[in-house]
């Protein structure tokens, strides 16, 4: 779920401004240093929440208004008194935003946000929001005991815009540098993929699977992307390549980002659409209909995406290149209650085919090469199989 804590929306003739002891108007953000780019209004339409304020605010007149014509006014009251009592919190902007996005958390039981323009408001209302989001989650699930799928806790994603691996932890303003893992976040977009996906396959992966498994970046995570709703470069922008983006995506380490239209090609250059209406057409699904390269198209992501969702050593173990031509690397992930293991071949022949497995899986193993569904048995340290494609993504059978 996206949440944004920075601006309340534009002003619009039926959405009047907010008052000026919640947001700012001016002056507009220059991104020049951390004060230029936090105590500021991004854009001259978006007025800025004073999530920097502590002092107390009263309710805007105009949301006073619209919970009593909608007849819940006394309810909404009674349950900001019983938030503000139990937190001890000043009713300062950002306390009433969290307050009201952890009502969601609370009663819906959806268990992540993605923090939008994260760099844009103090570092420290993260980490307040995440500790009342996991009390939120936490609530929920005691509420709904047979709805609850997993352990886990609640996950925060931040788009700190132009955060890439090549900084390592700390996003750097020029005139000071924030770690933004340590205020909540469990991962953090990642907007240097989109360029470092140009690399040759083994060049990326080795150096994504180093940063998150050894380097600065290790027990973090990045989501990496090949195109997004607001960046006018992507990775291959006219397309030309969508099952290579498909397998640089999700066959790289890290998390993995798609995109509405990625998994179709869908065109991000529309004939008389200006700047990101590019990014925002409408989806191509009449393509599926009409072009079986489309069809293919999907398939593929679909095969990948299956083949990642059940390998999390895909996303977070340790890479290894066991040959260069044709292109063959494993991945193999030993944490406490996983032990998950993956070899991937690439540029192989279509038809019959001998994979060489290097020792990651023991002769007599069975296994399933989940891009053809063809199964086969460990003989001599090979897999002999044959399958029409030329990507093979093996596993032991389950």
């Amino acid at each position: 779920m996206d949440a944004v804590i920075n601006h309340p929306g534009p002003v619009t003739p039926i959405d009047p401004a907010w008052p000026a002891d919640w947001v700012r108007t001016e002056p507009q953000c220059k991104l020049a240093d951390y004060a230029s780019t936090t105590d500021c209004t991004l854009v001259p339409t978006l007025p800025d929440v004073r999530t920097d304020r502590d002092g107390p605010v009263e309710l805007p007149l105009a949301l006073i208004e619209k919970w009593q014509s909608e007849g819940r006014l006394d309810p909404e009251r009674a349950s900001l008194e019983a938030f503000f009592a139990r937190t001890g919190y000043a009713r300062a902007p950002r306390f009433y935003l969290i307050k009201w996005l952890t009502d969601w958390v609370r009663e819906l039981g959806f268990d992540g946000y993605r923090l939008d323009t994260a760099k844009h408001f103090g570092e420290s209302v993260s980490a307040e929001l995440k500790e009342e989001a996991e009390l939120a989650f936490a609530d929920w699930k005691r509420a709904h005991p047979n709805q609850v799928l997993d352990s886990l806790g609640f996950y925060m994603v931040g788009e700190v815009y132009g955060c890439a691996p090549s900084q390592g932890r700390a996003y750097d303003f020029g005139d000071r540098k924030v770690d933004y893992f340590t205020f909540g976040y469990d991962a953090l977009i990642n907007f240097g993929f989109k360029s470092d996906a140009t690399a040759p396959l083994d060049t990326l992966f080795t150096r994504y699977a180093a940063a998150l498994n050894e380097g600065a970046l290790k027990g973090v995570a990045l989501l990496n992307y090949v195109s997004s709703h607001d960046d006018g470069g992507p990775y291959d922008l006219e397309r030309k390549d969508p099952l290579g983006a498909g397998t640089r995506l999700l066959l790289a380490p890290g998390g993995a980002q798609i995109y509405y239209g990625d998994e179709l090609a869908r065109p991000l250059v529309v004939p008389g659409a200006n700047g990101d209406a590019n990014l925002r057409s409408s989806m191509n699904w009449a393509d599926l209909k009409h072009s079986g390269a489309t069809t293919a198209i999907l398939t593929h992501w679909r095969k990948l995406g299956r083949f990642r969702r059940a390998h999390p050593a895909v996303g977070a173990g340790v890479h290894r290149m066991l040959q260069a031509s044709p292109y063959i690397f494993s991945r193999t992930l030993e944490v406490a209650g996983t032990s998950d293991h993956v070899l991937i071949a690439l540029d192989q022949p279509a038809g019959a085919k001998t994979i060489p497995l290097f020792g990651v899986f023991a002769d007599g193993a069975e296994l399933e090469d989940a891009y053809s569904g063809v199964r086969g048995r460990v003989r001599n340290g090979r897999l002999m199989l044959t399958t029409p494609f030329n990507l093979v993504l093996l596993s032991e059978s389950r």
